[in-house]
């Protein structure tokens, strides 16, 4: 199984290397293809931070949802005074996140 994943791995990392000099162009400058590059990277690197934000985000709701849960169920008295201490946090995280993605996306539309 190991090996099968390692030749998996392998194949898949020649497949990408090698379809990079299939797509060359031969009339392109080399200032052209830095700034291409450059422009790919761009998008790359805002997917890159617009998925830590989406996990980073569910990872802290679910933290707290799961915390708040346990202290109703330990104490339902509490119910109501936990939900109330909950919801600003989640809100605030929530707003936290969509903000990021809204200057993500303006990053990446304004490139």
């Amino acid at each position: 199984m190991k090996r099968m994943m390692t030749v998996a791995l392998v194949a898949a990392f020649v497949l990408t290397v090698g379809s990079i000099s299939v797509f060359a162009q031969a009339t392109e400058s080399p200032a052209d293809a830095n700034l291409r590059a450059g422009h790919i990277l761009h998008f790359f690197g805002a997917a890159l931070g617009l998925g830590m934000v989406v996990i980073g985000a569910a990872l802290g709701i679910g933290r707290f949802a799961a915390a708040a849960a346990e202290g109703i169920a330990r104490q339902p008295s509490a119910a109501d005074r936990i939900t109330g201490a909950v919801n600003l946090p989640l809100f605030l995280l929530e707003g936290v996140a969509i903000l990021a993605e809204v200057f993500i996306l303006l990053i990446v539309l304004l490139k």
